[in-house]
């Protein structure tokens, strides 16, 4: 077994804490939202202008001015504000977003990241993931642990375009978490997905890691 998108969302939510403003990427790490802890107060905010995001809107109760960065129909609450993008941006630079859950293509053993292209495929783009790795304090990704084709994307280094190097601080894929020790580089395997097994995730990771469990 392996752990499905929404429960990769669900293991991602349990990372946050009371109090945080957090920044969630396109694909799975949207899902986290469905997951905030109940009495957990957790301020979601978007680089297009947006701070406090209520749940994802019931088919037929979109509203089409209302939107993420990654243009999906999302809903207000009564404590949101809306402001420039210019501004969005300065909360991020100014490392005043506590978390931020990315999607990625590709992880590397030392924190570096792969999110925003791959060379002749048509792909949404950067958006804010270069700001957001570079000004968030705590970075997580979120990803499948291999491509299509069965070969990893948890690898000693990235093959694609990097978004920012050093600067993961953990990875859920849909097999295991790894910490990251950003600092230092190197992974540490700290919990397996049900059913999976170290083997998996050996086969299946070309990256080093160490051991953290118990």
């Amino acid at each position: 077994m392996a752990w499905t998108r929404e429960e990769m969302a669900a293991r991602a939510a349990k990372e946050l804490k009371d109090g945080y403003y957090v920044n969630l990427g396109i694909g799975i790490p949207t899902l986290v939202a469905n997951y905030i802890p109940k009495g957990m107060t957790v301020t979601l905010q978007s680089e297009n202008g947006m701070l406090g995001i209520g749940p994802f809107p019931y088919e037929g109760e979109e509203d089409p001015d209302l939107i993420n960065a990654g243009k999906q129909t999302i809903t207000a609450i009564p404590t949101s504000s809306f402001f420039s993008s210019a501004d969005s941006f300065a909360m991020i630079r100014g490392g005043h977003i506590d978390m931020a859950v990315l999607g990625a293509m590709e992880v590397s053993e030392q924190g570096d990241i792969a999110n925003w292209t791959i060379p002749g495929k048509m792909v949404k783009g950067m958006g804010g993931a270069m700001d957001l790795v570079a000004g968030v304090k705590r970075v997580i990704a979120v990803m499948e642990h291999a491509n299509k084709a069965g070969k990893s994307k948890i690898l000693k280094a990235c093959t694609l375009p990097l978004t920012g190097s050093r600067c993961i601080d953990m990875v859920i894929t849909d097999l295991c978490v790894f910490d990251v020790d950003r600092k230092n580089g190197g992974l540490r395997l700290k919990e397996l997905a049900p059913g999976v097994t170290l083997d998996d995730v050996k086969t299946k990771t070309e990256a080093s890691f160490v051991m953290a469990l118990a």
